[in-house]
């Protein structure tokens, strides 16, 4: 299947001649790299090295708005933020404190100096990825903007729809690497606004929005990494396949990893949260001051049950014949 609705024309002199990918997908050629960075201040993202992947076909940007909306009104699909919260699951909780809803981000009210961890998150009655901040927002006019508030079981339902599938965080990590193994970034080793949307300024006060952007930006506002893949960096997580847990060097010396099994899967940053999935390359939340994580190398849990403001997704498949006339 090729999802055309909202499509998006990606420059010729990206497309590589006679891949065996669908033509809305870009080949990555398979090979080996090192997963991770021993130079970062985080644990978790400790090198794997040796890894390899085989070739594979990847969307050349995050499922836009426009791309989930055709899938919704093929299939009538309900997103988890859509659903009320389970009986069984929230045996404590009133109806009305388990409608539908999902977690948005809310900035400090100015003038505050100071905020409790965590506290510009807040569950929002209403929001979902039809109104991203609540039932009195739409994303009239944002076809081309990222789909958000996107729990890991709506990324599969799409991907079966669409015949595909979530990749794996290797896979993920060696596109975005886009072909140049070591640098910091997808671009190079500096820092630069102008290369993805992330946060300039001291988060969560203030964003001076250098990168042209407040929030999530249009799919392809960045100039894309060597592969042709765009937002790789910044703008929201991308959901991976894979369970997450601190370390990754599981996947050493091994040839296309699926990383650890769910029983193994656990952060201890998050105890109550159980097993969680790897999202991979930060958001337009991701400072220099706070998280820092949009690289490669970078690394983060995500809860099962629940979408944000800032998680999307996008799939791969097997470069095959097959795939060629899919």
């Amino acid at each position: 299947m090729v999802l055309t609705s909202g499509a998006l024309a990606v420059p010729n002199v990206l497309a590589a001649p006679a891949t065996p990918c669908p033509s809305d997908m870009v080949y990555i050629p398979g090979g080996t790299f090192a997963m991770g960075s021993d130079s970062s201040d985080f644990v978790e993202e400790k090198i794997a090295a040796d890894v390899t992947v085989s070739s594979f076909c990847i969307e050349p940007h995050e499922v836009t708005n426009a791309q989930f909306a055709e899938f919704v009104a093929a299939t009538g699909y309900v997103t988890v933020a859509e659903r009320p919260l389970s009986k069984e699951q929230f045996p404590d909780l009133s109806d009305d404190d388990r409608a539908p809803g999902s977690l948005v981000f809310k900035p400090p009210e100015e003038g505050i100096q100071q905020v409790a961890y965590l506290s510009w998150w807040r569950w929002t009655p209403g929001a979902s990825w039809r109104h991203p901040f609540g039932p009195d927002s739409d994303i009239r006019g944002k076809d081309h903007y990222p789909v958000v508030h996107i729990a890991y079981k709506d990324a599969v339902a799409y991907a079966a729809w669409a015949n595909r599938k979530l990749p794996t965080e290797a896979q993920w990590e060696y596109a975005a690497r886009g072909g140049v193994e070591g640098s910091t970034y997808t671009w190079g080793e500096q820092y630069s606004a102008r290369q993805a949307n992330t946060w300039q300024g001291l988060f969560p006060f203030f964003n001076t929005k250098a990168d042209g952007h407040l929030g999530t930006a249009p799919v392809m506002s960045f100039s894309p990494n060597g592969y042709g893949l765009y937002d790789m960096t910044g703008n929201v997580w991308e959901l991976t396949a894979d369970w997450y847990t601190v370390h990754h060097d599981g996947n050493a010396h091994s040839q296309d990893p699926t990383g650890p099994a769910q029983a193994q899967s656990y952060d201890p940053k998050k105890p109550q949260d159980g097993a969680m999935h790897v999202i991979k390359g930060g958001s337009y939340l991701c400072a220099k001051n706070y998280c820092s994580r949009y690289r490669p190398a970078a690394r983060e849990s995500q809860a099962l049950d629940t979408g944000t403001t800032h998680v999307g997704f996008r799939l791969v498949k097997s470069a095959s014949k097959e795939a060629s006339t899919a």
